[in-house]
């Protein structure tokens, strides 16, 4: 990516910043929402849809010239807002789903997969934005461009596309009708055997995704 200056972002700054800055506020406060556990049985299909819709966002920022700030140093937005209740409500709401494999980097080689959490996840990705929206709100529009391109390219859109594949993954065994083996050497909280643990796992998801989708009637 070539560098540019804050005015060459594109043909029309202001126009891009609001409609990423719509996405990233929308992507946050639906997020919240899902949180709050209104609706449990559709929150896997519906957090897949909205991961999907942020990085759409994010491929936009990363299709972009280098995006630079106008100051040397990042002014101070204060302390980030506390998303722990957000990540432990999901860590609720979805266990024992909640933990995935994940390969950081596909294009490192033999790099073995690490146990992630879908609720970390979530947690990391809307602080990670909350951050850039600070900013935005503040009038320091580039300020907060530049954030969201660093944090996708470092942080949050790498994230983000591991949720989606961890999502994408539990929707595809419902929709294909395969349930989840086992989820073996992951770290879970559960203290089950290996066959009780699958079988929970099948459980959670026929009562919170199947159902939902309208793919077969829950017992």
């Amino acid at each position: 990516m070539s560098d540019a200056t804050p005015h060459s972002v594109a043909p029309d700054p202001d126009d891009f910043a609001v409609q990423i800055a719509d996405s990233i506020e929308s992507f946050i406060v639906a997020t919240m929402e899902v949180a709050k556990g209104d609706e449990p049985d559709s929150a896997v299909p519906f957090l897949l849809l909205e991961v999907s819709q942020l990085l759409l966002a994010g491929g936009r920022l990363g299709a972009h010239e280098d995006i630079l700030p106008e100051e040397r140093y990042e002014p101070d937005t204060g302390p980030d807002l506390d998303v722990d209740e957000l990540r432990e409500r999901f860590a609720v709401m979805l266990d024992p789903v909640d933990v995935f494999s994940e390969v950081f980097d596909p294009y490192e080689p033999r790099k073995a997969p690490v146990a992630c959490r879908i609720s970390d996840n979530l947690a990391d990705i809307v602080t990670d934005l909350r951050h850039g929206l600070a900013h935005y709100r503040a009038g320091r529009t580039t300020e907060a461009l530049w954030w969201w391109q660093f944090s996708y390219f470092s942080n949050w859109g790498p994230t983000a596309s591991a949720t989606l594949r961890a999502l994408q993954s539990l929707v595809a065994h419902v929709r294909l009708d395969q349930p989840l083996d086992a989820l073996d050497g992951l770290d879970t909280d559960e203290d089950l055997a290996e066959d009780a643990l699958a079988e929970e796992a099948g459980r959670v998801m026929a009562e919170e995704i199947a159902g939902p989708l309208g793919l077969r009637t829950v017992q």
